[in-house]
C-alpha cells in the first residue's frame, strides 16, 4: 500500500492523473487560463459564504461544524489547488469541468 492509499486527499491532489498526450496550443490555454482565474474567483466568493455559514453553525452547536460543509471545504481547496497547478504550468491536466473528478 502507498501513502495514498492511507491519505485519499492526499491521492486526489497528487495522485496520478493523465496528463494529455499534445498539449494545447498556447492561444487556447490562454483561453483556458483565463476562464478558469474566473473560476477561482468564484470558488473563493463561495468559500468565503460557506466560512461564515460554517462558523454560524459552530457557534450554534457549540463548536460542532457540519460535517457535509467541511467535506465540500475540502473538494473546493482540491479543486483551487489543481486549477493553480494548471495556471502556473505545474501540470497540463485542466481541472474539472475539463476532466473527471476524483
Amino acid at each position: 500500500m502507498t501513502d495514498q492509499d492511507h491519505d485519499p486527499i492526499e491521492g486526489r491532489l497528487h495522485g496520478e492523473q493523465i496528463e494529455p498526450e499534445t498539449p494545447d496550443s498556447l492561444g487556447l490555454r490562454l483561453l483556458y487560463m483565463i476562464l478558469i482565474a474566473l473560476m477561482i474567483s468564484l470558488a473563493q466568493t463561495v468559500l468565503t459564504m460557506v466560512t461564515v455559514i460554517q462558523f454560524v453553525i459552530m457557534l450554534i452547536n457549540g463548536r460542532a461544524p457540519n460535517e457535509r460543509l467541511a467535506e465540500f471545504g475540502t473538494d473546493l481547496g482540491i479543486w483551487i489547488a489543481k486549477a493553480a497547478r494548471f495556471q502556473t504550468a505545474a501540470s497540463e491536466v485542466k481541472p474539472w469541468p475539463w476532466t473527471e473528478l476524483d
